[in-house]
């Protein structure tokens, strides 16, 4: 028989079990908090019709699709959550709440250069809030407490969200006579954390920015200070554009209701040089970064967009969302040693026999089970030294050892793989002692 190079496909992610089990336990956390604040989970279909799917799609975005033929059904693979999600809100828009608050965690691919940390299947964590017609600003305040209530509870406290809103920029825009070139500034201004303001000015004069108006640019999205600061400067500018006017009113009232909501200035600035690259987003727009690794880049990102399901129904869908790329994000953190969940394994305990007669031993794992505890057994014939190994590769806290002595006498032997420590215990001293 003719033998298969076992290999994995570039840009798709595979762990090791004990790795596994802390991007789950990730997940999990990320989960966990979405649902605190009320979002329900939703899970579309990996795999849509390719008209619906790539309804607005288009340039990069298309080129990236897996995109392949069933019979005479063309299909793709999606690419992000937000259009399945706009997909389904037109679909089932008249069975609803809203404002329908939902999370969807999940994969998504993207055929694009595989790199490191680059994948081209990796999970998206999402969370997005449609309204019918209209949606309250105070929304988009809801998010960044989102935001940071997710890394607090992943163990992080050094990061910092930065808030900005398109509207204060595309005023800006429209003031200077620009409008036209609004998008391509856009993208030129989002890059400039990583190419710095002396490359943005030389994009910018490449697509024929006259010189005074870079200079306005720069000054505009150069402002500092702390957050009031930065606002009272931005109307101090004097712009007189009804857009900018309104972007600068919004990011009032979200940075307002951001105190309301208790969240320390500390864990939040106001950012004029964040733009988001994509075309939808219309109002507020979020990226948030660990301060001490602002090198990963953004580690949680979106936004204020007018109406999510445009290219499938004519009623106006109004949302705020924002999306971790965990694949990434673990991925960056597991390079910079700064995953936090030090849980590696499932089991909490590792029931090892040393005789043949095995019923003990498994009513044993049975009553720690329906404790609660998670219980691994080791049923094949070994020594104990491979037994404790195998509890030790495993990273399994406690070995309990059932013998011949520990059968008659019902003592069982408990043994701290950590510390080397042994005990002679009942089970239900050891139910009381790993509980």
């Amino acid at each position: 028989m003719n033998k298969v190079e076992p290999r994995t496909l570039p840009g798709f992610m595979e762990l090791l079990p004990n790795d596994q089990v802390k991007f789950n336990i990730m997940k999990e956390k990320i989960k966990h908090t979405y649902e605190k604040f009320g979002f329900l989970p939703l899970d579309t279909p990996s795999i849509e019709l390719s008209d619906v799917l790539l309804a607005k799609a288009g340039g990069e975005t298309e080129k990236q699709i897996y995109r392949f033929q069933k019979g005479e059904v063309d299909l793709s693979l999606r690419f992000d959550h937000t259009v399945p999600l706009a997909k389904y809100v037109a679909l089932h828009q008249g069975e609803l709440a809203f404002p329908f608050k939902r999370y969807a965690i999940g994969k998504v691919y993207r055929g694009e250069k595989a790199q490191k940390g680059r994948y081209r299947e990796f999970y998206q964590c999402d969370i997005d809030i449609i309204g019918d017609g209209e949606l309250s600003i105070i929304n988009d305040a809801q998010i960044p407490n989102i935001i940071y209530n997710t890394f607090k509870e992943l163990g992080f406290d050094n990061f910092t969200i930065c808030i900005n809103n398109r509207k204060i920029l595309n005023g800006l825009f429209e003031s200077l006579k620009l409008k036209e070139k609004t998008t391509d500034i856009l993208r030129i201004i989002d890059k400039i954390e990583k190419i710095g303001e002396k490359a943005v000015i030389e994009e910018l004069d490449k697509i024929s920015v006259k010189k005074e108006a870079i200079d306005s640019i720069i000054k505009f999205v150069t402002i500092t200070g702390k957050t009031e600061e930065k606002i009272t400067a931005l109307n101090e500018l004097g712009i007189q554009n009804e857009l900018f006017e309104k972007g600068i009113e919004e990011l009032t009232d979200v940075v307002r209701y951001l105190k309301v909501l208790g969240i320390k200035e500390e864990y939040f600035t106001v950012d004029l040089k964040i733009a988001r690259g994509l075309d939808y987003y219309t109002g507020t727009v979020y990226e948030t970064f660990l301060n001490e690794y602002r090198n990963i880049g953004s580690i949680c990102s979106g936004g204020r967009y007018d109406n999510l399901a445009q290219y499938y129904t004519n009623k106006v869908l109004p949302g705020v969302g924002i999306s971790i790329g965990l694949t990434r994000l673990y991925y960056q953190l597991s390079m910079i040693n700064q995953i936090k969940e030090t849980k590696e394994t499932i089991s909490k305990i590792l029931v090892a026999p040393m005789e043949d007669e095995l019923a003990e031993s498994l009513e044993i794992a049975n009553k720690l089970r329906d404790v609660g505890i998670n219980t691994d057994i080791y049923l094949e014939e070994a020594k104990i030294k491979k037994k404790m190994k195998y509890a030790d590769k495993l990273k399994i806290p406690y070995v309990i050892i059932v013998g011949e002595e520990e059968i008659e006498t019902k003592i069982l032997t408990l043994k701290n793989m950590k510390t080397g420590e042994q005990k002679k215990l009942t089970i239900e001293e050891i139910i009381n002692e790993i509980k």
